[in-house]
């Protein structure tokens, strides 16, 4: 979906079509928080998604800031993924405003269903999207973003050289900004420099899984298969506090709020877990995590607020604390009651 947050945003608040629109946080510019979404009249100002609020303030104090109504998106987003379905169930969810489908036998032209798809999503929804069609999904992936807003875009094995070997690296699926600085460092910014590299070079320099999969993915290859189905390993829920605190009752009733939302998370989906983390950053953004691995699975919150403030306690609240969160893993599923 195209600048998905702030496109419904513009659609339920139509005096702000064509205005510079940003998602995040609780809307407000002047505290924490970070860009969920910007419309595409706020991108040319250099915002973009992650970017600090107060950065995307500074850069266009006239835009409009908005707090991310989940809700909102969630409700919007099922619908979208119940239009793609009507197209084949062979869907792999790949984020609230976006997901892969497996066309091939479909029969139909793939042109004409990505075309069928858009035209449904716009009369539906009166909300654009952007596609790309390839032979696999990492291709696809990256067409899907050359053409944005409401493109269309078609990758062929024979169209890597032209049109993938000049993209920057980053647009690799999985390249983030750490592994694109490393690449940079060896003379490498785009696709084609990558793919002119040596499997046993790459091997070399990020290690046997992760270099195998920039040598193939430089060059196309990706045999992936779109996944209908999927297991989460484990719910997590964190705070960015307004203001860096070292007030013991404000962390834990924080730490007891959040993991109450992650047991409650737990019980509507039936998953029950195993080893519970904390996560601490401190003001000076250095991080700390210990974990409390359970005797046996669980969904009770006296359980898992217990292991976290055991897990807690053996982490030194020196410094003000900016940021803490709470994850429940090895979770496994359980029978929802009737």
């Amino acid at each position: 979906m195209d600048a998905f947050f702030a496109a419904v945003e513009q659609k339920r608040h139509p005096e702000l079509r064509g205005k510079p629109v940003v998602i995040g946080g609780a809307g407000d510019p002047t505290k924490r928080g970070v860009v969920s979404t910007a419309s595409y009249e706020a991108r040319k100002y250099g915002i973009h998604s992650a970017m600090p609020l107060r950065t995307a303030y500074r850069l266009c104090p006239e835009a409009v800031f908005l707090p991310v109504d989940y809700d909102e998106y969630s409700r919007v987003s099922k619908i979208i993924k119940g239009i793609l379905r009507s197209f084949t169930p062979l869907l792999e969810d790949v984020g609230i405003d976006e997901a892969f489908l497996d066309i091939t036998d479909l029969n139909i032209g793939s042109e004409e269903v990505a075309r069928e798809i858009k035209k449904k999503i716009k009369d539906e929804l009166h909300l654009t999207c952007s596609i790309g069609i390839a032979p696999n999904k990492l291709l696809a992936k990256i067409a899907s973003d050359m053409k944005k807003p409401d493109g269309l875009t078609m990758v062929s094995e024979k169209d890597i050289e032209r049109l993938i070997w000049p993209l920057p690296v980053r647009k690799l699926w999985g390249v983030g900004p750490k592994t694109e600085a490393c690449l940079k460092d060896i003379g490498i910014n785009t696709i084609g420099k990558l793919a002119s590299k040596t499997l046993e070079e790459l091997v070399a320099d990020f290690g046997q899984s992760y270099g195998r999969y920039l040598y193939e993915a430089s060059k196309g290859i990706d045999e992936s298969p779109v996944v209908t189905h999927w297991e989460p390993k484990s719910m997590s829920r964190e705070i960015t506090f307004q203001t860096d605190t070292d007030n013991w009752q404000t962390i834990a009733k924080n730490l007891a709020e959040l993991a109450q939302d992650v047991v409650d998370n737990m019980k509507q989906f039936g998953y029950k877990g195993k080893t519970i983390t904390i996560k601490i950053r401190f003001s000076d953004f250095k991080t700390h995590t210990r974990a409390k691995t359970l005797d046996d699975f669980t969904d009770s919150i006296d359980i898992v607020r217990k292991a976290a403030f055991e897990a807690l306690g053996r982490i030194e609240l020196k410094k003000k604390v900016r940021l803490i969160g709470i994850k429940v893993g090895r979770l496994i599923k359980v029978m929802l009651p009737k």
